[in-house]
């Protein structure tokens, strides 16, 4: 049998993958590999098992990608939340963002930012500077490096870059924010 893949949307760290697949599990669907917005099935499986698992999935914030399109959105996310927080390898640090996606897609990067913009009402430069800034608001709370190594760990210019780019998104400095703490953090699948 051919191997069949469901896409899911809002899946963006290894607790979601643990969660499907207990899910998974619950409702007897044999699958292979549960990876970051995918779920690979060893089986095809029936039209209740597909309403369960809808259902299962909504009560949990995900759900299945019916179409082309919203599946090259969602892989689009997954590759810019792994860059934004610096979890890819070091060639792919030093990559431009449009390189990296179109790379990895295999699209033109103009296709793959005016489809990004027209479902998601913003750019995909913009949905990357927000990844960034939560892991930075994540080092911040932490309290663990200070702003010049985050800086440097996050590859911004300079402290004063980074600094005003996290104004500019929080309309707070890392400093002060560092005292109001992880109030202001927001979850992955709700940027």
């Amino acid at each position: 049998m051919a191997e069949s893949i469901l896409l899911v949307k809002n899946m963006v760290c290894q607790r979601c993958v643990m969660a499907v697949e207990n899910m998974l599990t619950k409702l007897a669907i044999k699958f292979q590999k549960v990876i970051i917005g995918e779920v690979h099935l060893a089986d095809t499986i029936t039209a209740e098992q597909d309403t369960s698992l809808n259902s299962g999935l909504a009560q949990i914030g995900l759900e299945l990608i019916d179409n082309k399109k919203g599946g090259i959105i969602e892989k689009i996310k997954q590759l810019v939340i792994e860059k934004g927080r610096n979890e890819v390898n070091d060639v792919e640090k030093k990559m431009k963002l449009s390189v990296y996606l179109s790379g990895k897609l295999y699209h033109e990067y103009t296709y793959l930012s005016s489809l990004f913009s027209s479902i998601e009402g913003r750019t995909i430069e913009n949905y990357f500077i927000e990844q960034r800034i939560e892991k930075v608001k994540e080092l911040l709370v932490y309290n663990e490096m200070t702003l010049l190594d985050i800086s440097v760990e996050m590859d911004y210019s300079s402290v004063a870059h980074l600094s005003s780019q996290f104004k500019q998104v929080t309309g707070l400095t890392p400093s002060h924010f560092k005292k109001v703490g992880s109030v202001r953090r927001k979850l992955l699948d709700k940027i």
